[in-house]
């Protein structure tokens, strides 16, 4: 079962930012995302949603290369191509997997203008590893689907900016 984490920045550009060194990570198998979604409140107040995977587009090239297969072997491979992208890209467009994109937006229009959010479907982390690289990008948690006392480590290490509690005291 994967856990739900969402998480707001201060800027437009840092839940992106966030996002990127989460996929760095995944490639090291630091982490395995089911999925990643960047949502960004504008200056002017509009919430923009931004998908890891853009289903429309691979459901098309899907489509399209199925479609050319069966349309070849009946002879008519444009026509079977095109059939074919037609009905992937609906069929993409239409298939919602990972976090729902009503929620996103509903809780995109609490954030303040210039800012952003990162919406998160995990099904496996590395956390020492994996909170180490993301800790530096502070940010507030929105939701979640963690224990409470795993919401309440993960924002104070958020909330420290990846500073460890012996540099803070020595601040002090």
């Amino acid at each position: 079962m994967s856990d739900l984490i969402a998480i707001a920045y201060d800027d437009q550009f840092k839940a992106e930012e966030v996002r990127l060194t989460l996929a760095k990570l995944q490639k090291e198998h630091l982490i395995e995302l089911e999925d990643a979604a960047v949502v960004v409140k504008n200056q002017e107040g509009k919430v923009q949603l931004k998908q890891a995977v853009n289903l429309t587009g691979a459901g098309a090239v899907s489509g399209g290369f199925w479609g050319l297969l069966i349309g070849t072997l009946f002879f008519v491979p444009l026509f079977g191509a095109a059939v074919g992208a037609a009905t992937g890209a609906i069929g993409g467009a239409l298939s919602d997997i990972g976090v729902d994109d009503d929620f996103m937006r509903e809780l995109g229009e609490t954030l303040q203008p210039g800012t952003s959010a990162l919406f998160i479907l995990v099904r496996q982390v590395t956390p020492d590893k994996v909170l180490e690289e993301v800790a530096p990008y502070g940010g507030k948690i929105l939701r979640t689907s963690l224990t409470k006392d795993k919401e309440t480590q993960l924002q104070e290490v958020l909330s420290r900016r990846g500073i460890s509690p012996e540099a803070i005291a020595e601040q002090a």
